[in-house]
């Protein structure tokens, strides 16, 4: 096992990012605005693409900060590293499709260091749907897919992360789940460094050819005034997750 390297975690960050932006670039025929920032708390650089030809809106950002001490939200789970520096990074993006019947997708991977005795460390992310209008031959490709991205790395890690998956994008005051879920994972350390940044990678890796082949099929399908206000409707219940629930 080789030890960690923020460095190559960062590095593979910002690829990802840019193979990121061109998959959904080369499927809309749009071009994101990017915008670089830096400041006290670390560096990032937000990608957007807005009133494209196929999507609405798609957000892909890069981020790297660092702390003086731990913040509340992380140390309640990992109470040893309260007041400990940190580093975190990560890839997120969300993307809102014109047409009501392409869904609405989201992933994300992270990773995260505290400046502890132990230089603990761990990687999280995932990716998960959420449609508008269901079809069970797209359900059935992301699971498929989402299956594909984890099987290198042991039998057990795609039931179990699906299941994460299920339990954590569920609206509990209404009984309802978000969508048809996919995966998530938080505190992963793999075997090791090596094998859990591949097992990233691997997710990274599987998100457009889960995705993509669902926007070409439902593209270009018929809808009125009925089919977008429902799909508004449902964004409502997308956000209505992240306000309260998303940590």
């Amino acid at each position: 096992m080789t030890d960690v390297d923020r460095d190559l975690v960062s590095a593979y960050l910002l690829n990802l990012q840019d193979s990121l932006c061109e998959g959904f670039s080369t499927e809309d025929g749009y071009t994101f605005d990017i915008d670089s920032w830096s400041g006290a708390i670390g560096e990032g650089r937000s990608c957007i693409l807005r009133q494209g030809n196929v999507f609405e809106q798609v957000g892909v950002n890069f981020s790297h900060v660092h702390g003086l001490a731990l913040p509340e939200a992380a140390s309640k789970r990992h109470p040893g590293l309260a007041g400990h520096a940190y580093q975190a990074m990560g890839v997120s993006l969300v993307c809102h499709a014109l047409n009501p019947f392409v869904p609405t997708a989201h992933m994300n991977v992270r990773f995260f260091q505290a400046d502890d005795p132990g230089s603990t460390w761990w990687f999280g992310g995932g990716f998960d749907l959420t449609p508008t209008y269901g079809f069970e031959e797209d359900a059935v490709h992301w699971h498929r897919t989402a299956h594909r991205a984890c099987q290198p790395f042991g039998e057990e890690l795609y039931p179990r992360f699906k299941q994460l998956c299920d339990e954590y994008f569920f609206l509990a005051h209404r009984n309802e789940q978000r969508g048809v879920g996919g995966l998530f994972f938080d505190d992963f350390q793999g075997s090791g460094f090596d094998n859990a940044f591949a097992f990233v990678r691997s997710i990274g890796q599987h998100f457009l050819p889960a995705y993509l082949p669902m926007v070409q099929r439902r593209r270009a399908t018929p809808y009125g005034e009925a089919e977008r206000d429902f799909q508004l409707y449902r964004r409502g219940r997308y956000v209505e997750f992240n306000l309260i629930y998303d940590r």
